[in-house]
């Protein structure tokens, strides 16, 4: 897949390092690199951590939305970069901000994760992220992302 408008499971597969069962990005809507994306995750009750969070009323956990909204994040870094880790570059999620939860993420529920990239300075890309539901915000925050930086053994 060539067009980074729109990417299936494959080209998603190539922009991300990230592999089961901790790739949350399922399709990308749109993406217009060095400014937005809209992703989507379909959230399933085979999900690993609906097991125990919690039995009998299911949520999906805060901080998976969280990492959800980061690698639609990543792979706009990416796509905006023009690089793949196959390449041996990665974003490494730099920080978050304001994060805020406004409704519980549940099983059958799909998540449209969108990013819309404020800045980048010195290397750290700094976005503003909105997971929803329907057109309900789900949560939200800031991320920043970074190429990662090798570390040499002294």
């Amino acid at each position: 897949m060539t067009d980074p408008a729109y990417m299936d499971i494959a080209g998603i597969l190539r922009q991300l390092p990230h592999r089961y069962p901790m790739l949350l990005v399922d399709r990308v809507l749109e993406c217009e690199p060095g400014k937005s994306i809209r992703a989507l995750k379909n959230v399933t009750y085979n999900e690993s951590f609906f097991p125990g969070h919690f039995p009998g009323r299911p949520v999906m956990p805060g901080v998976m939305i969280i990492e959800a909204l980061a690698q639609a994040a990543g792979i706009l870094a990416f796509v905006t970069a023009g690089v793949l880790p196959e390449d041996g570059r990665r974003f490494l999620f730099a920080g978050i901000d304001t994060a805020r939860f406004r409704r519980p993420v549940e099983p059958g529920d799909q998540l449209i994760l969108t990013a819309h990239l404020e800045r980048a300075i010195r290397g750290i890309w700094r976005l503003s992220t909105v997971a929803y539901v329907g057109e309900h915000e789900a949560a939200t925050a800031t991320i920043m992302v970074a190429p990662e930086t090798k570390v040499t053994p002294s």
